[in-house]
């Protein structure tokens, strides 16, 4: 008898017109759906008149409740694992069941679709080509500074978080005492519901923004990476601080200034044969 299959099932983050159709067809094909909570998956499964019996798999039970579903699959019963909203398994449960299912050499699969932190950043408008996840912030603030503080000097990625909306604003105070008042952030909430909403500014300007009222609805904060801090000297300064090495040759001058700066190789050495007076000397 051939084993089960283990469905990974992105569910709606709010909307429920963005299930797709194969995760629809799944959770009405498999035997069983372990949900993080049969309650709020019902009112899912009462919407899309999905009859497949469900049962409970959240955090508490899930070393448990992950053995008994392993063991449903070695008897070639298929499960479809949901969370509340979402992907499983990215800063929900499932984690520990995945790896259970490789261990065991059983098939597990995705079924693509709604993660609020990839939603969010294509959102954002901040630099996505590279990003970091660190799923939630701590509750305390002494280890959300410690967190906020390995960002500080973050210049390549922008770096994204869930947040509980009811700390929000401490977690706001936290971010502007370690990263200043200007470092430049993104916040969204309640995501592809009716009251949706993004902001995009400096950390002041999002406390003021806040502040105004309660906070209400899923967070996704993300962080925009460190303003890269200008050179402290010019192009010309640079190829006549070189130049005073006697072991370095004009082509290592232009390649190295070139790097600095950021430009072409063509432009630093017009520049130094601008400066062929200054340069005079130096290695060709």
């Amino acid at each position: 008898m051939a084993d089960g299959i283990l469905y990974l099932v992105a569910t709606p983050i709010g909307n429920l017109e963005d299930i797709t159709l194969r995760a629809l067809r799944v959770l009405k094909e498999v035997d069983l759906v372990a949900a993080e909570d049969t309650r709020h998956s019902r009112k899912l499964f009462n919407h899309f008149g999905i009859t497949t019996s469900l049962t409970s798999f959240f955090q508490h039970n899930e070393a448990a409740k992950g053995e008994r579903i392993i063991e449903l699959l070695r008897q070639g019963k298929s499960v479809a694992l949901i969370s509340d909203a979402g992907t499983p398994a990215i800063s929900d449960p499932g984690y520990l069941l995945v790896c259970r299912c490789h261990e065991e050499r059983l098939p597990v699969t995705a079924i693509p679709g709604p993660c609020a932190v990839v939603v969010a950043l294509s959102l954002s408008g901040l630099p996505v080509a590279r990003f970091a996840f660190d799923g939630f912030l701590p509750a305390k603030s002494g280890a959300r500074r410690e967190v906020f503080a390995g960002v500080a000097n973050e210049y390549q990625r922008t770096v994204a978080y869930y947040e509980a909306p009811h700390r929000l604003l401490a977690a706001l105070h936290d971010l502007r005492d370690v990263l200043g008042a200007e470092r430049q952030i993104a916040i969204v909430r309640e995501l592809t519901k009716i009251h949706e909403e993004l902001f995009r500014g400096s950390a002041d300007e999002a406390l003021e923004h806040f502040g105004q009222s309660r906070v209400r609805g899923e967070i996704v904060l993300m962080i925009a990476p460190a303003m890269v801090k200008p050179p402290q000297e010019t192009v010309r300064e640079a190829l006549r601080r070189l130049g005073a090495d006697p072991d370095l040759s004009r082509r290592d001058i232009v390649k190295q200034v070139a790097r600095q700066f950021g430009l072409s190789g063509s432009e630093v050495y017009k520049e130094s044969l601008d400066m062929d007076d200054e340069m005079e000397g130096i290695n060709g």
